[in-house]
């Protein structure tokens, strides 16, 4: 009888404990090990900053399993706080450190590594000073030394200064916030969460600043001083004052053992695998954030997200026992994170990386309700997506809302997933009733939208195009909403003519358009000589506006998202 397979892990967190069970249950007769170099295997990192804050209360909640659970539940030889230092890939063996500090060796078959990643500390004089957020042993000292401080201040409000707004820094701002922490956050880029769209952002940092967050973006830590209370001192000049701080400026893959095995690696230092994750080596296969994915978009990164970690610590352990491997899908980077009282959600293609690739696709901006109006409690969704203009395709979606963004986002990532136009996302049936949805969901107006801007039905402008309109005097800008909302707020000479009243007012438009081609009375007007940017507050208006003017021979655009996204855009770009 042949030996059975001997199959090591490296790393016992998500992806390799995923393939760890994954490949127990594909053979029964194999010896599995799993060398996790923490002390914790299969704890929950994601919930990590809810533990901070106090909604999860209890701190096993975190730990899924132990090494002995393990033993009973998958027959899985797993070793905490034993380190990996070396791989020997013609000798397929592993070097391991164990607790005592004693080297030993061990034999592979199969080997996978799944380190994960590891936190970046940026070269910040004074960035020791600060907590990282990634595992078990650095929330407990986070929340040691949060309540020691809570405890010594008394009266007086602790200060907590957040060094990056991605995911986890956003996650941890609303924990120390909700624990009694006057909270900064600080970011490089100009605007929160960096993945999300610029235009998108600011609803977020709306729901920071009403809770009582100091949001600065755009700059830098330069420093941190002191020793029990300290200074960070901004790129700007600014110094904040801070009892606790937390870096979460992101994290790289933890390829060192790949690297000294000559194993292929990319500029970033993530393994290189195939569709098998099978890694340059044979015998050797690699999972999670430590390996190189490729986007829907082509770009061939890292992505450190638990959902596609454990897909892939499953594939690899397909691969590994010989069992069928499913067709790989390339990675979508959906994410979601709840900022207080908002969500935003993502997934797809964003704009910044279709612009860098040169695609002409056309944006779509969605604000509308997650239920129907006459019911109550109805959120409104702050929705875009992005469509191919040649083909119609859906190659991303953003949302934020206080309800509902998720599910709408995970009902579009398999929209893009499928291969689906706008003409599939108008005729999606999905779930409807009062106080659940609409006849006609966000999504399914998203599609209508995207039919009609992009068979030129309804063509559209964007909020980015204000600047240019008015610096260079394109056209006319027409707002069509009531009296009352263009006083709240307007365009700068934009003309006001309420949309029950259009049809009853064409002359004002050629009025307006005389003026604006030099056109005299006695003159003939060309209606389509110069455009007519129109919009309303979220875009349904302007559209009816739009299509009036259009019949009656005009040259007219709709404002994408109308007015709400030119404040959103304004914010943005701190107009």
């Amino acid at each position: 009888m042949s030996s059975p397979h001997r199959l090591i892990i490296v790393g016992g967190v998500a992806a390799g404990m995923s393939a760890a069970m994954r490949a127990r249950r594909l053979n029964e007769q194999a010896h599995i090990t799993v060398y996790e170099a923490g002390p914790y295997v299969s704890f929950a990192n994601c919930g990590l900053p809810y533990h901070v804050g106090g909604e999860i209360e209890d701190r096993d909640k975190l730990l899924l399993h132990t090494p002995q659970s393990l033993k009973q539940r998958g027959n899985l030889d797993v070793r905490i706080n034993h380190s990996v230092t070396a791989i020997d890939p013609e000798a397929q063996t592993v070097t391991v450190t164990t607790p005592s500090g004693e080297k030993e060796t061990a034999q592979y078959d199969s080997l996978i590594l799944a380190p994960g990643a590891s936190e970046i500390v940026p070269p910040v004089p004074g960035a020791e000073k600060a907590f990282p957020l990634r595992t078990i042993d650095q929330m407990d000292a986070v929340i040691e030394r949060a309540n020691n401080i809570l405890a010594s201040t008394g009266e007086n409000q602790p200060k907590a200064v957040v060094i990056g707004a991605g995911f986890i820094g956003l996650e941890t701002v609303e924990a120390l916030s909700e624990r009694g922490f006057d909270v900064s956050v600080v970011d490089l880029v100009d605007h929160v969460l960096p993945p999300l769209d610029p235009d998108l952002a600011p609803y977020l940092e709306d729901a920071l600043k009403a809770h009582g967050v100091n949001v600065i973006t755009g700059v830098s830590a330069k420093a941190i001083t002191g020793e029990d209370s300290f200074v960070v001192e901004l790129s700007d000049g600014q110094h904040l004052q801070a009892d606790l701080i937390i870096m979460s400026v992101g994290v790289k893959p933890r390829s060192e053992l790949a690297v000294q095995a000559g194993l292929e690696v990319n500029e970033r230092g993530a393994i290189i695998v195939d569709e098998n994750q099978r890694t340059s080596d044979p015998h050797i296969w690699a999972a999670g954030d430590v390996t190189a994915v490729t986007f829907h978009s082509g770009r061939v990164a890292p992505v450190m997200l638990a959902g596609p970690a454990n897909r892939q610590g499953r594939r690899a352990a397909d691969s590994v026992m010989g069992h069928r491997v499913t067709p790989v899908a390339r990675v979508m980077a959906t994410a979601t994170v709840r900022v207080f009282d908002q969500v935003a959600a993502i997934t797809g293609t964003g704009r910044r990386e279709l612009d860098a690739a040169g695609v002409d696709y056309e944006t779509i901006r969605i604000h509308a309700p997650n239920h129907v109006t006459y019911f109550p409690g109805a959120e409104t969704i702050h929705l875009m997506g992005f469509f191919e203009r040649s083909t119609g395709r859906l190659l991303g979606a953003q949302a934020v809302g206080r309800s509902g963004a998720p599910r709408r986002i995970d009902v579009l990532v398999t929209a893009i997933r499928a291969g689906m136009t706008a003409d599939d996302l108008a005729e999606l049936e999905l779930c409807y009733s009062p106080p659940i949805g609409a006849a006609k969901d966000p999504i399914n107006m998203m599609g209508f939208v995207a039919q009609n801007a992009l068979d030129g039905t309804c063509p559209q402008w964007q909020p980015e195009d204000l600047d240019a309109i008015r610096d260079e005097n394109r056209g006319i800008i027409l707002d069509v909403r009531s009296a009352k909302e263009h006083e709240r707020f307007s365009i700068p000479g934009a003309l006001n003519i309420p949309l029950p009243e259009l049809r009853d007012n064409l002359g004002a438009i050629d009025n307006a358009l005389r003026a604006h081609c030099a056109v005299s009375d006695e003159e003939d007007l060309d209606r389509s000589q110069t455009t007519i940017y129109v919009h309303c507050a979220t875009g349904p208006r302007s559209y009816l506006a739009t299509r009036i003017l259009i019949g009656n021979g005009y040259k007219a655009l709709n404002l994408a998202g109308g007015a709400n996204s030119i404040q959103a855009h304004m914010k943005a770009t701190k107009q």
